[in-house]
């Protein structure tokens, strides 16, 4: 799964044919968790809108407001939650890195994965819009797939990361939903690199650049284990 992520340097990443000032203009997040309103890249009719989104992904016939914050690629088109935004209301949610939990006993040790060269990047997403008494939430949930060879070592999904130029197919109207299933792979494990890091990661409330600092390995259970 996709529990956490960060969107660092909102700056770095650009759209075409999007208003993105507000967006480039973000604060740094470094533990971006479900619930909160996350940047997303929607098509309307064609127009590519970048608006922020509640993270949790509520069907518009949910008969309460509960969001599921990811959508596995196999059963994303079988899944009555899912099925109607995955073939009519899909989006690009922007990330520079994303958090998974390695097991070790009755703990976990967090890890943090990004590109390489730090350069950000997009989930696959699904959005819908839920309505109740006058209330209305817009929301969306990631893509999962199975773990690449880098994140396998540690956990079995991992989010659909798109590459840059199939986002614009990701988003298109027209897509067969034969093509659709080809995209929701696993990201290029060559690319990419993970380190162990803090544990501080679990709350939400810390969100700060010491959270993708890399630890030794265990350090932190070590020390609980001491002290």
């Amino acid at each position: 799964m996709c529990g956490r992520f960060t969107l660092r340097r909102a700056d770095k990443l650009k759209f075409d044919s999007v208003n993105a000032y507000d967006f480039w203009r973000s604060p740094a997040r470094y533990n971006i968790a479900p619930t909160q309103p996350i940047w997303t890249v929607l098509d309307r009719e064609g127009d590519r809108e970048l608006t922020q989104l509640q993270w949790g992904l509520i069907p518009s016939w949910s008969e309460k407001p509960a969001g599921i914050i990811n959508a596995r690629a196999e059963s994303i088109d079988e899944k009555a939650s899912f099925k109607e935004s995955f073939r009519r209301r899909r989006c690009l949610i922007p990330a520079d890195g994303f958090y998974e939990w390695e097991k070790l006993g009755k703990a976990t040790q967090p890890h943090f994965f990004q590109m390489r060269n730090a350069a950000p990047f997009s989930f696959a997403g699904i959005w819908d819009e839920w309505r109740s008494d006058g209330a209305r939430i817009t929301s969306c949930a990631i893509v999962t797939t199975n773990a690449n060879e880098l994140l396998a070592t540690i956990h079995h999904r991992m989010p659909v990361i798109l590459p840059r130029d199939v986002e614009e197919e990701w988003l298109n109207e027209s897509i067969t939903i034969e093509r659709l299933r080809t995209l929701m792979v696993p990201f290029d494990a060559t690319k990419m690199i993970g380190t162990p890091v803090t544990n501080r990661v679990n709350s939400a409330d810390n969100d700060d650049p010491s959270l993708v600092e890399p630890i030794e390995h265990g350090e932190e259970l070590v020390q609980r284990l001491l002290f």
